[in-house]
This record gives C-alpha cells, sequence and structure tokens, in this order.
C-alpha cells in the first residue's frame, strides 16, 4: 500500500494474538536454529542457482542410486532438499512481512516525532509566558542536548 498518514492502532488483544502466531510458527519450526558468526562462514551457501544444482544432483542420486556410496543417504538428502525449498518460501514471505513492519514502523515514527518537534516548540513558546511550563521545555529539549540543541528539519506533519 502506498505510504499515508499512518492512523491505525493495534489492541492489547492484537498484540496477544500477533505474539501467539510467532509462537506457533517457532513451534511448528521447533527445528530452527541459531548459528554463531564463525559457524555461517564455514557454511557452503546456497543462492538460486545453488537451488536448481541441488534439485539436479536430487534427480540424479533417485535415478542412478548404484554409483553413490551405500552410506549415502538418499532419503535424507531430498528431506533436506524439501526443507530446503520450503525454507525459502518461507524466509522470502518473513522478509517481505518485516520489510512491511520496518517500513510502517519508520514512517509511524517518522509521524510521532514530527508531531512532537511541533509540541515542544508550542511548549518552549508558551514557558515565555507560563513559568510553570520551563522545566516541561527542558524535559522535552533534553533529547537534543547530545546533537548540540539543534533539531532536525522536517516536514511540517498533519496533526
Amino acid at each position: 500500500m502506498p505510504y499515508q498518514n499512518i492512523s491505525a492502532t493495534l489492541s492489547n488483544q492484537n498484540l496477544a494474538d500477533i505474539k501467539a502466531a510467532i509462537a506457533t510458527i517457532r513451534a511448528i519450526m521447533f527445528f530452527l536454529i541459531s548459528l554463531t558468526a564463525d559457524e555461517r562462514r564455514k557454511r557452503i551457501k546456497m543462492g538460486d542457482k545453488s537451488l536448481a544444482f541441488v534439485r539436479n544432483s536430487l534427480s540424479v542420486t533417485q535415478n542412478n542410486p548404484e554409483i553413490l556410496p551405500g552410506n549415502f543417504n538418499i532419503e535424507e538428502f531430498e528431506k533436506d532438499y524439501q526443507l530446503t525449498v520450503a525454507l525459502t518460501e518461507i524466509l522470502g514471505l518473513l522478509n517481505q512481512l518485516t520489510e512491511e513492519v520496518d517500513d510502517t514502523l519508520m514512517a509511524v515514527g517518522s509521524e510521532s516525532m514530527a508531531s512532537s518537534l511541533l509540541v515542544y516548540d508550542f511548549v518552549k513558546a508558551a514557558a515565555k509566558h507560563s513559568p510553570g511550563l520551563k522545566s516541561v521545555a527542558d524535559q522535552l529539549g533534553e533529547r537534543f542536548k547530545s546533537i548540540g540543541n539543534r533539531r532536525p528539519k522536517t516536514d511540517k506533519p498533519t496533526v
């Protein structure tokens, strides 16, 4: 969906349902592992061309089992290939979802920050006439102390 001002909410129940769905995925995919950086580096990498190579190799093993040593497990090779195909499809879907969540988070975060910058401007202006707001302005201003009191330039948000 093209970007437009985001006006949405996730209820506590929605969030619980999403977490439950992720837990369900993890339960179904109980075999998932985490590799260390060293383990990742030592693994043979597989891309699209490699997937075709593996598929063709599997076909050769199925059609010519006599050329393989007796301890070569064709069934395990086929299971590995089928899981590779399924995981490739799942990863594509998850990457798409992750990208959409990340883009939406960036957009709504930008909207939130732009609105907050307006509030900060209003508070600073009001603090000049309402001394009780000076501490609020100072508190909000803490965000910008590490960047030398410079605020980022933004387009005016639609509030």
